[in-house]
């Protein structure tokens, strides 16, 4: 049997097209594999008689904290999380939700592109949670920084401002559901509710909002099309597509009334 190295690229592979970045992610990967033993001070017994492999997380000093190779590996680790986080626990939902809304409400398909949306919203977002992004830093980043707190106890005040914001905007009825399939009991203050409770029913509270102003952003834009498609057919011209000649009044009507300012503004307003 012929052997292969672990690292060639097979036939299938070449015949599908896959790229030869490929083989490179492999080797990155190995490499952060090795990065990650080496990160986690392992200790190997260089006599006759070793018997294991001694996997020290504590720095030796007696204090109890993470190693510094430790705390990289963890900070890695939250910055592959960080989209998933930036979606569920930020104004970021409601932002791109609505920005797709009205695209497809004024019938420009691809314009603006999912790139400027995107962009926009991570803006918009930004400027939005800095006061919350200020509190964090004020009350868990920079205490844990100069040795004033643990790590997990930066963690926990950090979640405190962002459970106050995400609550403001979390209807009652979203939370008493994800209580109820937890199996909670009632809290007594909006403090007893947990994250793993908060964030979904956040979520969900955005997503009907989001929904919400974007039916009221299709209105006007579908009374222009039903009156091109009305004017259309009283004058026999049923090949022609309304969308056609409705796309046109549709960005100038937008463009108007100055419809990213209105539409921004008030989404920005929404979380003051």
């Amino acid at each position: 049997m012929k052997l292969l190295h672990p690292f060639a690229k097979t036939n299938r592979e070449k015949r599908s097209g896959i790229p030869a970045a490929a083989g490179a992610l492999k080797w990155l990967l190995l490499i952060g594999i090795a990065f990650a033993l080496l990160s986690a001070h392992t200790v190997v017994a260089a006599s006759k008689d070793f018997s294991g492999v001694e996997i020290r997380i504590g720095g030796g000093d007696g204090k109890g904290g993470l190693t510094t190779p430790i705390q990289i590996l963890i900070l890695l680790t939250i910055l592959s999380v960080v989209p998933a986080i930036l979606m569920s626990v930020t104004s970021f939902t409601r932002l791109i939700i609505v920005s797709h809304f009205l695209r497809q409400a004024l019938g420009t398909q691809t314009m603006p592109p999912n790139q400027v949306l995107i962009g926009l919203s991570l803006f918009l977002t930004f400027f939005i949670m800095q006061p919350v992004g200020e509190r964090i830093n004020q009350e868990a980043l920079q205490p844990m920084l100069n040795g004033k707190m643990t790590e997990m106890e930066a963690i926990d005040q950090a979640c405190i401002p962002l459970r106050q914001f995400m609550l403001r905007y979390t209807r009652e009825k979203d939370l008493a559901l994800f209580m109820n399939i937890a199996k909670l009991p009632k809290p007594r203050n909006s403090q007893e509710i947990p994250m793993r409770v908060v964030i979904p029913g956040f979520m969900i509270s955005e997503l009907k909002t989001a929904f919400q102003i974007g039916f009221v952003l299709f209105i006007p834009f579908l009374i222009i099309d039903m009156v091109v498609a009305s004017i259309l057919l009283s004058m026999g011209m049923m090949q022609l597509p309304p969308i056609i000649i409705s796309t046109p009044f549709k960005i100038l009507l937008f463009v108007m009334v100055d419809g990213w300012n209105l539409v921004i503004g008030s989404l920005v307003k929404s979380f003051y």
